[in-house]
C-alpha cells in the first residue's frame, strides 16, 4: 500500500464510495419491503411473490432443471402421484 498522502487519499476515497453505496444498498432494501408489505395489504403472499421474483431471475434452462429436480423429489417421496397412476 502507497505510504503517500496520495494513497490515503485515494484510500479514504474508496472507503467514502463504499459507504455510500452501502447507505444506498440499505435505503433499496427498506423500500422492497414495503413493496411486499403493500403487496400482502392488497391480499397477495409475499412469500410466494418472493419466490416469483427468485424464478424470474433464473434462465429458462436453469428453471427447468430445478423444475424437474422438485418434481423427482416429490415423486420420490410420495407427495404427487406417477402420470401413469
Amino acid at each position: 500500500m502507497p505510504e503517500t498522502g496520495v494513497g490515503r487519499d485515494q484510500l479514504r476515497a474508496f472507503i467514502d464510495r463504499i459507504e455510500k453505496l452501502e447507505d444506498e444498498k440499505k435505503a433499496i432494501s427498506e423500500d422492497i419491503k414495503e413493496v411486499y408489505a403493500e403487496a400482502k395489504g392488497s391480499g397477495f403472499d409475499a412469500k410466494t411473490i418472493r419466490q416469483v421474483v427468485r424464478i424470474r431471475k433464473m434462465d429458462t434452462s436453469e428453471r427447468m432443471e430445478q423444475e424437474a429436480l422438485l418434481d423427482t423429489y416429490l415423486h420420490a417421496l410420495g407427495m404427487i402421484p406417477d402420470p401413469g397412476s
